[in-house]
């Protein structure tokens, strides 16, 4: 009998003994040495307690720019809005399509439109809510003509929903820094 029952547990599927290592593994914490972090991470963890250490991993991405600015994370299709280091809120966006995308880099906010006419080759678009230009004619601004915002619909300016553009115009001054990636 104890034959028959020693075949049995080494006939088990690869998915139960790959379980059986996970449990194993997660019985012994694991810790990285500290040598093997780039060495800006290693002073900024060094100097954190072990309390603190996970909320410290959690807040080591976030930009250290201080002030009012706005970053648009193309790929993600979001907005954040961040004061001093904290984000203020997030939204999601509508980018502008391949055949007309929105331009990337650092840029200002360079004049506010309570409400805006935005013309362009093949369309018009009159009373654009909340209009904030950061690049000639590129706009973070209200668009109340289109609901599929997290897809890449616009003409290259960044498209948000016409209350979250309310929101963004209320907060950000001009010259307030955009950040599009």
């Amino acid at each position: 009998m104890g034959s028959f029952i020693r075949s049995m547990w080494m006939r088990r599927s690869l998915g139960f003994w790959a379980a059986i290592a996970l449990i194993v593994v997660s019985m012994f914490p694991c810790a990285t040495p500290a040598n093997a972090a780039p060495r800006s991470q290693r002073q900024r963890i060094s100097s954190v307690s072990s309390r603190n250490h996970r909320a410290r991993l959690r807040v080591k991405h976030r930009p250290a720019r201080r002030g009012r600015w706005i970053e648009v994370n193309l790929s993600r299709q979001r907005l954040i809005a961040w004061e001093n280091g904290r984000i203020v809120y997030s939204t999601v966006i509508s980018s502008g399509k391949r055949s007309t995308p929105t331009r990337r880099g650092v840029f200002a906010i360079q004049s506010k439109y309570r409400a805006k006419t935005m013309r362009g080759r093949g369309y018009v678009a009159p009373n654009v809510p909340y209009t904030m230009f950061y690049s000639g004619g590129y706009a973070i601004h209200g668009a109340y003509w289109h609901n599929r915002f997290g897809t890449p619909v616009s003409h290259g300016c960044v498209n948000l929903p016409v209350g979250q553009a309310r929101r963004l115009y209320n907060w950000a001054g001009v010259g307030t820094r955009v950040v599009v990636r």
